[in-house]
């Protein structure tokens, strides 16, 4: 069958009929003209399941006016999705990011059309999914029809992104920017974690860091280490000045050695330029990635991850405040496993000692109800705030609860000790 090449975004939307299942490209490869036509032709049709991970500039999507014809089903909340499933006029569904591709290749979730952002065929006809690979590869080799965005503006990468044009059912030519994430600046908070982490790092390590201010400063703290690699889900503009300065060579993996590995690419102008046609960087499906068995087959591998509550027995909260969806599991079991069972391999949780500008202590003696466990107490290893770090591995529950209280904010040490005992019984 022939290619469509349409006018209008709406106009390649326009296949879309009642009861579809749609994947969209997320992160920031989210195809929003594309996302902006659904908007309104979604009106038109009844029944639309929407999958995806975080959006970026989706709003378009959350208005009252689609409730009934569209409604979203999140493997990863977005700024967008998140006041939507407070109300219940959204679905979460807590899974492995590693786990996504599964569902689809098993066709236990159908998919009945995807819809992508994509750069320019090349010579041989041959588009890529550019930034973000994750788990939209797999969601195109089952959607049933497939509409495309081709974006001059989306870098050509390297990896399992290649698409072949004559897959496409649908195309609809324009150039549009992407999301742009500038590096968050470091406080003093957030350089005393980066300190810290980084005291954990060591030359020939193999990276697995996210986006943000914490993740920013423990990299801005490891230009005097050698041979450092990657194998990381996500690839930010942090990493650039390593890669620049030769303390990242990749030398050492035993998987992929001399390549970046990652899932999807967010950041700066600069990132995306580093990338483009970049066969250093190989973007890679999300099962692949984030497999645990993978992980481990390189040695020393550090994977750096976030919380939003640790609670003393060791329990680590990162989707959720509460009951109220945040973000999403992801993948931060698979990298904490991952990086558990490699030779040398450090799993490390970082946070703030503190939240609401020091009102509430991240450290706690449980965690708040309803709260999800993304990482357990069976798996959790390093936890570290700006106050320092804890090593929990092998440790009992008075142990945990004596070490994180030591790197918790000093003005709550004593009623977490008090109430360590009330609720524990543990007397430190």
């Amino acid at each position: 069958m022939s290619v469509r090449i349409c006018d209008t975004a709406l106009e390649a939307i326009s296949v879309i009929e009642d009861n579809e299942f749609i994947w969209t490209h997320s992160m920031a490869a989210t195809p929003r003209i594309l996302i902006d036509a659904l908007a309104i032709h979604a009106k038109t049709r009844q029944n639309l399941t929407l999958l995806q991970l975080h959006t970026e500039r989706a709003d378009s999507l959350a208005s009252p006016e689609l409730f009934g014809h569209l409604r979203h089903r999140c493997y990863f909340s977005s700024t967008s999705t998140r006041p939507l499933m407070a109300i219940g006029e959204a679905d979460y569904v807590p899974m492995f990011l590693s786990a996504l591709p599964k569902l689809f290749r098993s066709g236990e979730q159908p998919i009945d059309t995807a819809i992508i952002q994509v750069s320019p065929p090349d010579q041989h006809g041959m588009c890529t999914m550019g930034i973000s690979v994750e788990a939209t590869n797999s969601a195109c080799l089952v959607a049933k029809k497939i509409i495309a965005h081709i974006n001059p503006n989306m870098p050509k990468t390297h990896g399992d992104g290649f698409i072949s044009y004559d897959s496409f059912h649908s195309v609809y030519w324009q150039e549009d920017e992407l999301p742009l994430h500038p590096q968050e600046k470091f406080d003093e908070v957030t350089q005393a974690i980066g300190r810290n982490v980084a005291q954990l790092i060591n030359d020939g390590d193999c990276l697995q860091v996210g986006i943000g201010a914490i993740p920013d400063a423990v990299l801005a703290c490891l230009t005097n280490r050698k041979d450092l690699g990657v194998h990381t889900e996500m690839f930010s503009d942090g990493l650039l000045d390593l890669v620049d300065t030769g303390v990242i060579t990749n030398r050492l993996k035993k998987i992929h050695p001399g390549k970046i590995v990652t899932g999807f690419a967010v950041g700066t102008q600069r990132l995306y330029d580093f990338v483009d046609d970049n066969p250093q960087v190989v973007f890679l499906d999300i099962e692949y990635v984030n497999d645990t068995s993978i992980i481990r087959r390189n040695d020393n591998v550090a994977a750096i991850n976030s919380a939003l509550q640790v609670d003393l027995s060791g329990q680590v909260c990162a989707d959720s405040i509460g009951t109220s969806i945040y973000s999403g599991v992801g993948g931060q079991m698979d990298f904490i496993q991952g990086a558990s069972l490699s030779k040398g391999g450090k799993a490390i949780i970082a946070l703030p000692s503190t939240a609401k500008h020091g009102q509430l202590s991240r450290i706690v003696t449980t965690l708040d109800k309803g709260a999800g466990v993304v990482t357990t107490r069976a798996h959790v290893q390093y936890i570290v705030t700006e106050y320092g770090i804890a090593n929990l591995r092998n440790k009992s529950l008075r142990e945990r609860a004596k070490a994180l209280i030591e790197i918790s904010h000093p003005d709550f040490r004593d009623e977490l000790t008090k109430s360590c005992h009330k609720i524990w019984g543990i007397h430190l």
